[in-house]
This record gives C-alpha cells, structure tokens and sequence, in this order.
C-alpha cells in the first residue's frame, strides 16, 4: 500500500513522534531518519517497529522489518532532509541505569549538566564517539536525547555509545564509587590549564551550560580546569569546548 495524504493516521502519528517530545517518552518510541543513522541503529541492538520509505528517493535495499510506502510528497512533508533519503524508521527507546555499568579500568566520561540544545547535544556525541570517550552522562537534562535533530547532528552516535540520564548525585555517587579523578570546567574559579592534568587515568571531566556554567552542587567536587584562549573572548561554545577537551584526552593517552 502506498500513502499519499497527509492527513493518513499513519502519517500524523509519525509527525508527532517527531515534533512532541512527551509523547515520544509517553511512547516508549522515537524517530530516525536517513540511511547512515537508521543503519547505526540497527547495527548496535534497537528494535525497529516500522519503516517508512519513499521508493522514488531510497532505491536501494529495504531495511528488515515492517515497511510502509509513502509518496514523495509525503515523505518531504515529514523528513527535515526533504528529498535527500527516503527513509525514516521508528524505533523503540532504551532504558539504561549508570548504576548498573561496570567502567572499565582507566575510563574516560564527560558529564554534562542541563544541556538545552539538541544540536549542541548532539555535536557533543559525535566528538565523544569519535575520540573513543567510553560515557557519556547527562545530569539534569532539559532535552530529550531522542530528539530527531539530537540523532540528525551526531550522525547516529548516540546509538553506540554509553549514554546516561540521571540526577547530579547519582552522577557523583557512581564516580565517587568507581573512583574517578573529577575535573570541573567552572570559569568563575581558578583553573589549572587543561594540558597539565593526567588525564591517562580514570577521568571524569564536567561541562555546565553556556550562559551560567556548572552549579553550585558540583563546586569543591573536583579540580577546576580550563582551555587557555588568546583571544579576547573568555568561553567557548559547548560541543567545541568538549571537542577539544575530548581532543586532549585522546592526545594523551596516545603518547
């Protein structure tokens, strides 16, 4: 069967997993769109329930599972790409408790506190993923990490990685348990210059948002560090900032 209208129930039960977070976590299911990104899915364990594929535009092999055939009018109407894939999957979420994680024995994490863009979370995955960073915690959160442009701008990252949600003091239990060294990025106290902390051991390093930081919860809870600039301007945006410290990580543990 082949839809053509907008208004198929179908159709505008796909739309809102895509624009409603409650309803995606009410559902237990979310979004994702393209080739590359559904493959990644697929590939690290998520169940998919259907597929919804524009055969004018996606004229490759069909993923397995259930497929649903839409017009190329359709298919523009929901996808933020417009006519670039052809696919969108649907696919049922997954729970996972950072206590029930065993770290490994010189694990790196970055913590970030109440992150609001999805782009910005995002574009934070994909650095993680691409530096071999082993978590990703998430304290505090006001985005949804199903969001459909948090898995658009990291590519499909967030399906590979170790990614958790949870309060601030379940984050500092679980680190403060398997013994992590704890580094804060808080530009409102002194800082030791990011290339002069061992970062070859168990490492936790803490990002806050862009306009006020790191709270008070996480002040004297590590050793503050910082990314020296020479220019005028005196913070970096979020994921560029977590890029380049992920950057530093990698750079020392490979010498």
């Amino acid at each position: 069967m082949l839809i053509e209208s907008t208004q198929n129930e179908k159709v505008k039960n796909l739309a809102r997993l895509i624009t409603d977070n409650r309803f995606r976590k009410k559902s237990g299911l979310f979004v994702v769109e393209g080739k590359q990104e559904n493959e990644r899915a697929i590939k690290f364990g998520y169940l998919s329930q259907e597929f919804f594929i524009c055969e004018s535009i996606f004229n490759e092999d069909f993923p397995k599972g259930k497929i649903t055939l839409v017009s190329e009018k359709v298919y523009e109407k929901l996808a933020y790409r417009g006519s670039s894939e052809g696919v969108i999957g649907i696919y049922e979420t997954k729970g996972k408790n950072i206590n029930n994680y065993s770290p490994s024995e010189n694990a790196t994490a970055i913590i970030i506190e109440s992150v609001e863009k999805p782009g910005n979370l995002g574009a934070i995955l994909r650095s993680c993923e691409a530096f071999g960073i082993e978590m990703l915690i998430i304290t505090d959160t006001k985005v949804d990490i199903y969001n459909p442009n948090v898995i658009r701008s990291s590519v499909g990252c967030l399906f590979g990685m170790n990614v958790f949600q949870s309060d601030n003091e379940t984050a500092y239990n679980f680190l403060q348990k398997n013994k992590f060294q704890i580094f804060t990025t808080n530009m409102h106290q002194n800082a030791k210059d990011i290339s002069q902390i061992d970062f070859t051991k168990k490492s936790a390093l803490l990002f806050g948002t862009e306009h006020s930081g790191l709270s008070q919860f996480w002040d004297e809870k590590g050793e503050n560090v910082l990314i020296p600039m020479a220019g005028s301007i005196d913070s970096l945006n979020l994921s560029n900032a977590v890029a380049i410290s992920c950057y530093e990580i990698v750079r020392q543990r490979n010498i």
